[in-house]
């Protein structure tokens, strides 16, 4: 949910170290319960989507189940955001803003991004779901391509690697498909703020930016179009969209630097 412009974030790829906060393994135990959390959120919201439900029918249901969870909204209230979930269709690439208005359609492809906040860690996660029976094959690419280069990226999640480590195996396996990646907006740090230092581009050379050590938490996530990689903002000062009209899909994962490799916390 970390809003940067490409020349930003390529001067950002490497945060001063001090800045970047190291968890112990009992905080990191608290953010995969957080992530726990955010999981079973968006698997209850992919079971709700079908052919007329509306964008608000998703957040009410969010909303509800954080609730009963014992956990609290992450995005709601940040930086005036008004809602607890980002449901981005189709051209929107991230931020979309929950509506009773937007309502799903046969064919749609609909972006979920879910934050929560439990015991004062935070958990962030992404999906995109298709909206009916089929959609069309180059949409069906596009979710499967993107989710993979999620995981391409997680499989870099080791000590010693760096944030370009990260970014690069992303864009290669994006790029290879024929697929661009979104540069205007990135991954972050994660932990008892939502976002942290490093910021984690879904682009870059290894051995570029801040190198991964024992303790460090990363939100993942890739935001890869079908057509070219540009992106603006809509007058609502939030949802993104693609310049060129192209579908958009967006995965997420918070992921641990650990001893024995990445530690998937919303899986």
């Amino acid at each position: 949910m970390l809003v940067e412009n490409a020349a930003r974030a390529e001067l950002n790829m490497s945060f001063a170290e001090d800045r970047i906060i190291r968890k112990s393994a009992e905080e990191i135990e608290k953010m995969r319960r957080s992530g726990q959390i955010v999981r079973q959120v968006l698997n209850h919201l992919k079971a709700m989507v079908a052919v007329g439900v509306t964008t608000m029918d998703l957040e009410k249901g969010a909303e509800k189940l954080i609730a009963e969870l014992g956990a609290a909204p992450a995005f709601k209230g940040y930086y005036g955001y008004p809602c607890v979930l980002c449901t981005s269709i189709n051209e929107e690439i991230v931020h979309g803003i929950p509506s009773e208005k937007r309502t799903l359609k046969t064919g749609d492809i609909v972006s979920i991004d879910c934050g929560v906040v439990s015991d004062g860690y935070y958990g962030d996660a992404a999906v995109t779901v298709p909206v009916g029976e089929t959609i069309k094959p180059e949409l069906k690419k596009l979710l499967e391509v993107t989710e993979a280069s999620l995981y391409k990226g997680i499989e870099q999640v080791k000590i010693g690697n760096t944030v370009g480590h990260v970014g690069s195996a992303i864009q290669k396996h994006v790029e290879a498909n024929g697929f661009s990646v979104v540069r205007d907006f990135v991954g972050h740090g994660i932990g008892t703020k939502l976002h942290e230092a490093p910021q984690i581009p879904n682009f870059g050379k290894k051995g570029q930016g801040a190198e991964l050590t024992e303790g460090m938490v990363l939100a993942i996530e890739p935001m890869v179009n079908s057509g070219g990689p540009e992106a603006r903002v809509l007058g609502d000062k939030w949802t993104a969209v693609t310049v060129d009209g192209s579908y958009s899909a967006h995965f997420e994962h918070c992921v641990a630097v650990t001893r024995q490799g990445p530690m998937i916390l919303t899986q």
